[in-house]
C-alpha cells in the first residue's frame, strides 16, 4: 500500500472517531510528522506515516525525539495494519475517557 493511501486510512479513521488529522507542512522544518492528529477532548498526537518496511530519516528521528521531549505524542505507524490496530487503541481510549467522564458528571 502507497504512503498516501495509508494516509487516507488514517483520516478517514480519525474523522469517523470525531478527530480531525491535519496534513502538516512546516517550510524550513523538515522531518516533522505527516499528521497532527486533533481528538475530541484535546488530546493531540504527531503522526509519521510510512510503508510496511520504510525507515524513519535521521531528520525525522530528531523531530519525533524534540516533541517527546516537550511533552508530545509522537508516533510512528507502518503499513495499514498498524493504523487500523492504533486506530482501535484510540476508539478504546476514548471510550474509557467518556465513561470516565460521565462517572465524574454524576459524583459532582
Amino acid at each position: 500500500m502507497k504512503e498516501r493511501d495509508i494516509e487516507v486510512l488514517l483520516r478517514d479513521g480519525v474523522k469517523q472517531l470525531g478527530g480531525k488529522a491535519y496534513k502538516w507542512v512546516s517550510p524550513g522544518n523538515a522531518g516533522v510528522p505527516d499528521r497532527i492528529v486533533i481528538l475530541p477532548g484535546g488530546k493531540v498526537i504527531f503522526v509519521e506515516l510510512k510503508q510496511e518496511n520504510g525507515r524513519l530519516t535521521r531528520l525525522q528521528k530528531v523531530q519525533q525525539e524534540t516533541l517527546r521531549g516537550m511533552g508530545a505524542a509522537a508516533v510512528t505507524l507502518r503499513g495499514a495494519d498498524d493504523v487500523k490496530m492504533y486506530l482501535d487503541v484510540l476508539k478504546e481510549m476514548m471510550e474509557r475517557g467518556a465513561k470516565a467522564a460521565r462517572i465524574s458528571t454524576v459524583l459532582h
